[in-house]
């Protein structure tokens, strides 16, 4: 498995640069997004719809009831993404991992299909309950599968992920050349990765297992920090080896499933957003935690919002728009380490 070496510290410098960026692009980016559209709205409505909303004004119900959550749960899956990858590119010991690694996308994938042709997934908010099943119940067999609970092989792992991942990708494709015309419409529409039609209630949904992912990420940097160290010093200074790998599991499920079940497979920003919050702030998972968050709620946002200014009056899907923004950096990426 080839590996690119982390930095080995941060830059001071580079981090407050980051984070200035970051707390002055968020806001902008909200706000464009909020404006951006088939049906573009002025600052002005924008700021009273805020301020005053009325709902007798078309404009109004637009913004609140699918504008706003759409770029809420942008910030809330960007920031999902960002943080579940650098947990996996820990536990895989591999700078180009990402969530998917884990058959989460695949998993969800798999569920929402079969929950399509079963007449179970009409509406967004079923998606978000079969993709957010489906993808939990695949990172536990990926575990099981991997032996996760007999010691932390990183390579078993990957191994487990990808043989799980080719045959829900099957399962799926059966499903979908077999069912009806509605729903590969709708599973087409999932899978390239899209914001579109999301609703307050799919935001609601999804953020109890956001919250509960990034509290217990946070929790676990001290001891993520001290495994970095090496096996034998991590358990000197505290740490328990077993016990932080199941528990950074469960959190990439948490992260990576509740953001894959909401908006569907969104490439590149769990692998980009850890990396620039590394370079930034160097390997410290306290650091890199919140800054890839950050840093990944960025990058979906803007291209989400990217995809409905460049061909407006329709739109390019986030997925295919954040693709289209890691692609570039992935191959720096790769040159960088040699690999090109």
């Amino acid at each position: 498995m080839t590996c690119i070496p982390y930095p080995p510290a941060g830059r001071p410098r580079l981090a407050r640069a980051l984070l200035l960026a970051s707390a002055i692009a968020i806001p902008l980016l909200a706000l464009a997004s909020l404006m951006a559209g088939p049906r573009p709205l002025s600052l002005a409505t924008v700021g009273h719809a805020l301020a005053a909303f009325d709902p007798r004004n078309n404009e109004h119900l637009l913004l609140r009831h699918l504008r706003l959550p759409r770029t809420l749960l942008a910030l809330v899956a960007g920031g999902a993404l960002g943080v579940a990858g650098a947990l996996m590119q820990t536990l895989t010991r591999n700078p180009l991992a990402d969530p998917g690694l884990l058959g989460v996308n695949a998993g969800a994938a798999a569920a929402i299909a079969a929950a399509m042709a079963l007449g179970a997934a009409d509406g967004p908010a079923g998606q978000v309950v079969a993709g957010f099943a489906g993808a939990a119940a695949a990172g536990a067999l990926v575990y099981a599968i991997g032996g996760l609970h007999r010691g932390h092989d990183p390579l078993r792992l990957v191994l487990a992920g990808a043989a799980m991942s080719a045959i829900l990708l099957a399962i799926t494709q059966i499903i979908t050349l077999n069912s009806e015309d509605r729903v590969f419409d709708q599973f087409r529409h999932w899978v390239v990765g899209s914001l579109q039609g999301r609703s307050g209630q799919v935001l609601a949904a999804v953020l109890p297992a956001v919250a509960l992912g990034a509290g217990g990420a946070v929790a676990l940097g001290r001891a993520l920090d001290a495994l970095a160290l090496g096996q034998d010093l991590g358990k000197t200074l505290g740490a328990r080896p077993r016990l932080v790998w199941l528990g950074s599991a469960a959190v990439i499920v948490l992260l990576a499933g509740a953001a894959t079940a909401a908006a569907g497979p969104l490439a590149f920003v769990g692998l980009a957003a850890p990396h620039l919050a590394r370079h930034a702030c160097g390997p410290g998972h306290r650091r890199v935690v919140p800054y890839a968050a950050l840093t990944g709620a960025c990058l979906l946002l803007a291209a989400d919002t990217l995809g409905r200014v460049v061909a407006a009056p329709d739109e390019i899907s986030a997925g295919i728009m954040a693709a289209l923004l890691g692609g570039p950096l992935f191959v720096a990426l790769a040159r960088r380490a040699g690999m090109g």
